[in-house]
């Protein structure tokens, strides 16, 4: 990802869900009871990636606060991944994730979700059950119809994950009300085609917007669209907040 700055103020938080401990950071700007973003990862990553630890310092650079935590089975939170993996999971996780938050004497009550790939898909769940007042998601799969094959992959990029994981779910009907969201998506994906942003952008309600990353991939390789998805979600978001406290 971009170039990196200094953190804001940050606290550890650990909280639970569906009986596993999760762990996450929390970053506050320098201002009183900021609204928060909460961000859910993807399939094979942690709260600490790129996106993830550059949102943060960025989002705080707007007075915005961040909230990046560990789904279980992944980084330091509980849990045997290939054990605890599903959507409905991560779901639990985030919805937990946004009762924690705003229970927090430091932060307002304004909550954004920033979701990237099944990080994506975890933030539409939520989203249309929780009191989320803006959406960003990045090659956010609508559905998955089948089981996940671990043996092969690279033990370094998988938590040393042995075996399969059911990942199999399809939210398309789902996504009834949800509104005030920006996609980002490749459209050069192989690993969730670009097909899904656009049914995605087709069933959510206004405000939506939907960027499109000509010859981008699963994992925003291009710097130039790194720099722009960084600066396109902040504005969102801030954009949002100040909307919903009018």
């Amino acid at each position: 990802m971009i170039k990196l700055k200094p953190y804001s103020a940050f606290r550890e938080i650990t909280f639970s869900a569906d009986g596993f401990l999760l762990k996450g950071t929390l970053h506050l700007p320098k201002v009183n009871h900021p609204p928060v973003v909460i961000g859910s990862h993807g399939l094979l990553s942690t709260s600490k990636s790129p996106k993830q630890l550059e949102l943060s310092r960025q989002c705080n650079a707007n007075n915005i606060a961040y909230f990046r935590f560990d789904h279980r089975g992944c980084g330091e939170s509980e849990g045997k991944f290939q054990d605890v993996t599903s959507l409905n999971a991560r779901k639990n996780d985030l919805l937990s994730a946004i009762k924690t938050i705003k229970l927090n004497p430091k932060t307002g009550s304004q909550i954004g979700v920033f979701g990237s790939s099944l990080g994506g898909a975890a933030g539409l769940a939520a989203a249309s059950i929780a009191d989320v007042k803006a959406l960003v998601v990045f090659a956010a799969p609508l559905r998955i119809d089948k089981t996940i094959d671990f043996d092969g992959f690279p033990k370094e990029s998988a938590y040393a994950v042995n075996g399969k994981v059911d990942l199999q779910f399809d939210i398309s009907n789902d996504l009834t009300g949800i509104s005030n969201i920006l996609i980002f998506h490749g459209d050069a994906d192989s690993v969730v085609p670009f097909s899904n942003a656009l049914e995605i952008y087709d069933k959510v309600c206004e405000p939506k917007k939907l960027i499109r990353q000509k010859n981008g991939d699963h994992m925003m390789s291009h710097i130039a669209h790194q720099k722009i998805f960084i600066k396109k979600t902040v504005k969102w978001f801030k954009t949002a907040f100040k909307r919903s406290s009018i």
